[in-house]
């Protein structure tokens, strides 16, 4: 069945900025955001939801976090095997930011794949050159 079809374009105004809001960038200068806060949280206690993420992150990640001492508790869950989400969850003692705990965790956790593949590296070439020596 044909639908009803107009001769015009109708014109759409954008809705006024709230006060104090912050435009986002251009889609061409956008980066894709992989970490959302959740709702309900709180600057000594919050959700994250990470994007194309599993128990590989998620376990280390909340490893990493634990060994802080400001951290009261970490723990991250996967919400549904069919969806590429996972959850982490922090809280503090005394104030402290979960924010700045999650940031230095990611950073300790880069910290630690860099060391683990030096590493790995020097023992793989080692390895290689006993072998090539021993030919």
């Amino acid at each position: 069945m044909p639908s009803a079809t107009r001769d015009t374009d109708a014109t759409m105004v954008d809705a006024p900025a709230e006060e104090g809001a912050v435009e986002s960038p251009a889609p061409e200068e956008a980066e894709e955001q992989r970490i959302r806060v959740l709702s309900g949280s709180t600057e000594e206690a919050a959700s994250f939801e990470f994007e194309n993420e599993d128990h590989t992150l998620g376990n280390a990640l909340r490893y990493i976090i634990m060994k802080n001492p400001d951290v009261e508790f970490c723990g991250y869950s996967i919400p549904h095997p069919s969806e590429a989400k996972m959850h982490l969850r922090i809280q503090t003692y005394d104030k402290v930011s979960v924010y700045d705990v999650l940031e230095k965790g990611l950073n300790d956790l880069s910290d630690l794949c860099e060391v683990v593949m030096d590493k790995f590296t020097i023992a793989r070439d080692e390895f290689n050159a006993k072998k090539a020596s021993t030919t």
